[in-house]
C-alpha cells in the first residue's frame, strides 16, 4: 500500500485540533490560543519530536512504521476504527484486534488521564501493563518498561522472586493459585497457538511451583476484594479494588483506594507526596 500523505496530514491535523488539553491529562494553562492540542503537547504524547510529527502534518518526511504509528494513534486517543484508518493512510496494515491488541481505547484513556489522585493501571488480559497513573507507578513501580513475556505480572510472580516484594506474604499463596487458574482458562480459551498457551510451556519449564498448581487443573479462582501491598517508604496499605472493562481488547482499568478515616488512606496521601521517589537519600560520595 501507498502512503497518502495529503489525507494522512488531514487528518492528523484535524483530529489533533478536535482534542483538548483536559481530554488527555495535561493543563490548559493561561493565554492559549491555539484550536485543539499544540503539535508540541501531541509530539510529547506520542514520544516523539516535535519535528517529526510535523513533518506528517506537512506532508513531509519518511513514511512511518508501525510503532510510531501506533504511539500516534494512542497519543491522540484513537479509537480502534481511527487507528484502523490511520495505518491505512500511511500504507500499512492495521494491526489485529482484541485479546492481542495493545491499542488502548481512548474511553479507557480518559478515564486514566483523571486518575492523578488514584492509583490505577490498564492491563491485558495476560496482566500485561499498558498504562499507570503516576500514584500507580508510585505504588508498584513502573510496570511498562519490561518487554517480552516478563511484560505479563503473573509471569514474573513465578520467575522473578523480586516481583513479589510489594505483595503482603501471607496473599503470595492465593496469588499463585490466582494466577496460574487465570493462565489456564485464557489459555484454553484462545487456544493452543495463543500467547497463554506460550507463557504457561515457558512457565512449566521454568517454575516447580508453577508446574504443581497446573496439575491441579483450578479453574474460577477470583481475586479478593481488598489486596495488601507492601510499600517499601509507606508500609503495609490494604487497597480495594474496582475493574473496568473493554470488551472489544480485553483491558482492564484497575482502581485502587483506601477506605476514608483508615491507615492505610492516610497511607495513600502520604505516597501522593513521595511519588515515586524514595524518601532516603544515600550519603554523598
Amino acid at each position: 500500500m501507498d502512503i497518502d500523505r495529503e489525507g494522512l496530514a488531514a487528518f492528523l491535523r484535524r483530529r489533533r485540533e478536535t482534542l483538548q488539553p483536559e481530554d488527555v491529562g495535561l493543563p490548559r494553562g493561561p493565554r492559549r490560543r491555539t484550536d485543539g492540542l499544540r503539535r508540541e503537547e501531541v509530539a510529547l504524547l506520542c514520544h516523539m519530536s516535535t519535528d517529526y510529527y510535523a513533518r506528517l502534518e506537512r506532508e513531509r518526511g519518511p513514511q512511518p512504521s508501525d510503532q510510531m504509528l501506533a504511539s500516534i494513534a494512542q497519543g491522540l486517543h484513537l479509537s480502534l476504527a481511527e487507528r484502523d484508518h490511520l495505518f491505512r493512510l500511511a500504507g500499512h496494515q492495521p494491526p489485529p484486534r482484541g485479546a492481542t491488541s495493545d491499542h488502548i481505547g481512548p474511553g479507557l484513556l480518559r478515564i486514566l488521564d483523571r486518575l492523578d489522585d488514584t492509583p490505577a493501571e490498564i492491563v491485558t488480559e495476560l496482566g500485561e501493563t499498558l498504562r499507570q497513573s503516576p500514584l500507580g507507578v508510585a505504588l508498584t513501580g513502573d510496570a511498562s518498561r519490561y518487554s517480552g513475556p516478563d511484560r505479563s505480572f503473573p509471569f514474573r510472580w513465578f520467575v522473578d522472586p523480586a516481583a513479589r516484594e510489594r505483595y503482603a506474604p501471607q496473599d503470595h499463596d492465593g496469588l499463585s493459585r490466582l494466577f496460574a487458574s487465570g493462565l489456564r482458562e485464557i489459555a484454553t480459551r484462545r487456544g493452543a497457538g495463543s500467547r497463554a498457551a506460550a507463557y504457561a510451556d515457558l512457565l512449566l519449564a521454568r517454575s516447580a511451583e508453577f508446574r504443581g498448581l497446573w496439575d491441579r487443573h483450578e479453574v474460577g479462582v477470583r481475586p479478593d476484594a481488598v489486596k495488601r501491598f507492601r510499600h517499601p517508604e509507606v508500609g503495609l496499605l490494604e487497597l480495594n479494588c474496582q475493574s473496568l472493562l473493554d470488551p472489544d481488547q480485553s483491558h482492564r482499568l484497575l482502581v485502587y483506594t483506601a477506605d476514608p478515616g483508615s491507615e492505610s488512606y492516610e497511607k495513600l496521601q502520604l505516597l501522593a507526596v513521595i511519588g515515586a521517589q524514595p524518601m532516603r537519600t544515600s550519603p554523598p560520595t
